[in-house]
């Protein structure tokens, strides 16, 4: 079996599909999108392929070593995680293709206005192997 840590973003999405930020959400969308992550990792649980998994809170400071005697950069050229990542699981799953799928379910997730994504494939932005 291989590892692959799923992440999961909220920010940046394609507008037709969900480019509200998860704090404009209503209680509601909010509720329906943790109980489908809730489901979702229970059913992996039970499965045997849930490692673990955590969301990230929105709030968060970027800092890179930059070398000896230098001082921390908490800014730069590319895009703060803060932005890009709001949540992340890990899997254990016997093949990528099954990694690929679960994370096209993962993706899925109900957004602001209830809606979710229908193309597992094309939704699943992130997914790393160790």
């Amino acid at each position: 079996m291989a590892k692959y840590l799923l992440l999961k973003h909220y920010r940046g999405a394609p507008a037709p599909l969900n480019d509200v930020p998860m704090d404009q959400w209503t209680p509601d969308e909010v509720s329906a999108h943790m109980q489908f992550m809730q489901d979702f990792a229970d059913r992996l649980q039970a499965s045997g392929e849930y490692i673990d998994g955590q969301a990230v809170a929105p709030e968060g400071t970027f800092v890179r070593y930059d070398g000896e005697g230098r001082p921390p950069v908490t800014d730069g050229p590319f895009a703060e995680t803060k932005d890009l990542i709001a949540g992340w699981m890990v899997i254990d799953v016997d093949d990528y293709d099954r990694a690929l799928t679960l994370a096209g379910e993962l993706s899925a997730a109900p957004a602001a206005g209830g809606s979710r994504c229908t193309n597992g494939s094309s939704c699943a932005r992130s997914l790393r192997s160790p």
